[in-house]
């Protein structure tokens, strides 16, 4: 679908310099882009990109001079209004139409009139399936499993029974949510299970990446808060709490009955321990391991392992990069006694 750019400032309600009936189709990076794309520059430092852009509109903010480049729209944050310009212009294609004739459908399902199921989907009984829900080829929905409207679960997703989506949820392909958690008891010689009979219960607009896996509770509810995002290959263990609006990169791991807070960053591979506690607003650098049941605060940046605040991880890391030196001074030291 075409619009002006003049529909676009109005969509955006931002600003409009130059000609606005410039038509846009579709969004690309300013390399790539053909002249009815939008493209975005955010700082003088990306002010090139644009000119040498085929591109006939630009998003950019206040103050930064484009001369030459046909329409420009002011906004305060060009990447922000990317985002939300790309899901105006380029609506997300639905995943599935109506129930497909291969889909296997438990007669105590709920479906609303307007949930879509792909080929060969697999919905057991008693599952609640809400509105505008699109689940996509192959995916399973165990029994009593609940998706609320506007959930959108691309090919292969398992749910196990009783999983619990919030509104507007997006599960990436091969996700597994609802597992058992990895729980045993030692008994002498060998270990026994111990019971994973919770559930899982994810708030709204969650969003879950490919491959990854979300144990349920052992007892209880492993719970992700309304606006978290996790990357694929992320693994969440059986009782973990996490809060709102966290993001966490891929390959990171948490262990069971840890809390992540609300407004947590957790960079790439990640590990966590069983039983700690990150507070809101803290942030793990990549590869970081959190030793059990060890408390990041709140506002706190910590990289390494085991975890430190940023500051003193530097300067022991440069202490480390210099081993090699102080082991020649002190092996040249010994020799002269």
């Amino acid at each position: 679908m075409s619009h002006t750019a003049r529909e676009l400032a109005e969509f955006l309600q931002a600003p409009l310099e130059g000609d606005g009936e410039v038509i846009i189709t579709g969004v690309a990076s300013p390399e790539q882009a053909r002249p009815e794309d939008l493209i975005y520059v955010e700082s003088e430092r990306h002010r090139a990109r644009a000119f040498r852009s085929a591109a006939q509109c630009v998003l950019a903010p206040a103050g930064l001079e484009l001369p030459g480049v046909r329409t420009v729209v002011r906004v305060d944050q060009p990447r922000l209004a990317f985002a939300r310009a790309a899901a105006w212009l380029v609506p997300t294609p639905p995943l599935a139409h109506g129930v497909h004739p291969t889909a296997l459908v438990a007669a105590t399902a709920r479906l609303a009139p307007t949930a879509a199921i792909g080929p060969y989907v697999v919905v057991e009984e008693g599952a609640e399936i809400g509105e505008q829900v699109q689940i996509a080829a192959f995916c399973f929905i165990g029994r009593q499993a609940r998706l609320g409207p506007g959930c959108r679960l691309y090919p292969r997703v398992t749910l196990y029974p009783g999983v619990r989506l919030g509104a507007r949820v997006t599960v990436h392909a091969g996700a597994v949510i609802g597992s058992d958690g990895f729980g045993y008891v030692r008994a002498n010689s060998h270990y026994e299970k111990f019971p994973q009979l919770g559930t899982v219960e994810i708030a709204d607009d969650v969003e879950i990446g490919a491959n990854t896996t979300i144990d349920r509770g052992a007892l209880d509810a492993t719970t992700l808060g309304p606006g978290t995002k996790l990357d694929n290959l992320v693994h969440v263990g059986h009782n973990v709490r996490i809060g709102a609006h966290s993001i966490i990169a891929a390959q990171t791991g948490i262990s069971g009955s840890s809390q992540v807070g609300s407004g947590v960053v957790l960079g790439g591979q990640v590990g966590i321990a069983d039983h700690c506690r990150l507070e809101d607003g803290c942030v793990v650098g990549a590869q970081a391991g959190i030793p059990t049941g060890k408390t990041i605060r709140s506002g706190q940046f910590v990289w390494g392992t085991p975890a430190r605040p940023m500051e003193k991880f530097k300067q022991q890391y440069a202490w480390f990069t210099r081993l090699p030196e102080l082991a020649e001074r002190i092996r040249r030291l010994e020799q002269k006694r």
